[in-house]
């Protein structure tokens, strides 16, 4: 309207309505700081430290949320709910990984059958003795995985090895998946075993000073349709459920979902197999109330069947990084790669690779077991006057995916190892 003009009617209703509603809301304010002087809508100086309180009971409550909420939502790792986030985060250190010293009796036996070595329970001993007592292994290992057998033995001083690697830093750990079985009626898919007594034992392992737990879940990827429908569900369940039964005896598990090397498909099929396997696991993990921060990945890198067309080491990291952003949460402390049969000078440019793949939000960094061992058995050769000599090598190899770790690797520089491919087709401890 003009100057001119007289407001209308219904211009003069509108301004009382606002000039109302504006004292409204100033009695509103006046009563909240009156009645409320807590409300962190006033941020004066006396209020902050009750408001920064209020958020970190906010923020704890929305971590447990997940969990506990009601009867429905499971909380396996109440309990020991801080130690294993302590204990996912120590073995999750920056410049560590894991030495994978897992194989059982019978894959023991032909590494040592290779090197001319009797496969008896003193060589076994002697030789899990020769790497757990390395000088410096604590520089670049945080962690180790025993086979059963191992966890109960000591050295030759009568000190248990549980404690020769506590003493160091190491954080023990055990092999608890009781081996794999076929699907009935598939085309040589296979489940997993070992949950029947799974509670029972992981409280033993516990009291023996063991603090995780890895079980490993085996895919394969074909043209036609592998892994099926049925080998995921069976493959994430049976990780889920070991899970948290791990957490409630207080082992922070490993998650092994591998998918093996073998075939002729690109890395294209790969990235899709491992993403949609991811998907289920942690779907999975989320049913069953596990507790994430309390956990790690041991996934195997996405690359191209062995018998599939090549693929660069720029292209596997980033292809990797790629499909873990996409599938596993931020939640996670580690993603510690197995090898997968990769040389061990592979393993280590691979792991190097990834860490230069920008937008990580985990530790990214290894668990191997041929690509930490296989030139340390040749270089022991069963022989106590190559004992220096292999311990050695096992401490330059942890410095090399060590480095790799920090993304500090120097490709150029020759590799430790004395070793070429490790891959062996249809891959069982």
């Amino acid at each position: 309207q003009t100057y001119s003009q007289k407001p209308s009617w219904n211009t003069l209703q509108m301004a009382r309505l606002a000039s109302r509603s504006i004292v409204s809301l100033a009695v509103v304010l006046l009563c909240i700081a009156t009645f409320w002087p807590d409300s962190t809508l006033f941020t004066s100086p006396r209020n902050v430290k009750a408001a920064t309180t209020r958020l970190q009971k906010d923020a704890s409550v929305a971590m447990n949320s997940y969990a506990g909420y009601e009867q429905r939502f499971p909380a396996p790792a109440r309990q020991f709910e801080k130690e294993l986030i302590e204990t996912a985060k120590a073995i999750a250190a920056p410049g560590k990984g894991i030495l994978a010293s897992d194989e059982s009796t019978p894959t023991i036996g032909k590494r040592f059958e290779d090197i001319g070595v009797e496969n008896t329970e003193e060589t076994r001993r002697g030789y899990r003795e020769l790497l757990f007592s390395s000088p410096g292994l604590n520089k670049h290992i945080s962690g180790a995985i025993l086979y059963e057998e191992t966890l109960y033995q000591s050295n030759s001083d009568g000190k248990r090895f549980v404690d020769v690697l506590t003493e160091q830093g190491i954080v023990p750990g055990i092999k608890v998946d009781s081996g794999l079985r076929c699907i009935p009626g598939s085309d040589t898919e296979q489940y997993c075993t070992g949950l029947d007594n799974l509670p029972e034992r992981c409280r033993e392992y516990y009291k023996a000073g063991a603090r995780f737990a890895k079980w490993r879940a085996v895919l394969s990827i074909s043209k036609d349709g592998k892994p099926t429908d049925v080998a995921i569900q069976h493959a994430a369940f049976g990780l889920a459920a070991y899970a948290a039964i791990a957490q409630s005896e207080g082992l922070a598990p490993f998650v092994e979902p591998e998918i093996l090397m073998d075939g002729d498909h690109d890395i294209v099929l790969s990235q899709r197999v491992h993403e949609e396997v991811w998907a289920e696991v942690y779907r999975q993990l989320e049913v069953h109330g596990v507790l994430l921060e309390g956990t790690l990945l041991k996934p195997s890198m996405i690359t191209p069947g062995k018998q599939g067309p090549s693929a660069t080491p720029a292209e596997i990291a980033q292809t990797t990084i790629e499909g873990l952003r996409r599938r596993v949460p931020a939640a996670v402390p580690g993603i510690m790669f197995l090898s997968g049969g990769q040389s061990e000078e592979e393993a280590t440019v691979q792991l190097n690779m990834m860490n230069q793949v920008p937008q990580r939000p985990w530790s990214v960094s290894f668990s191997y077991g041929r690509a930490l061992q296989a030139s340390v058995l040749q270089a022991w050769q069963g022989k106590e006057e190559n004992r220096e000599a292999a311990q050695k090598m096992l401490l330059a190899l942890a410095q090399a995916n060590g480095d790799a770790n920090l993304g500090r690797y120097d490709a150029f520089k020759d590799h430790p190892s004395k070793t070429g491919s490790l891959y062996v087709e249809n891959y069982s401890y």
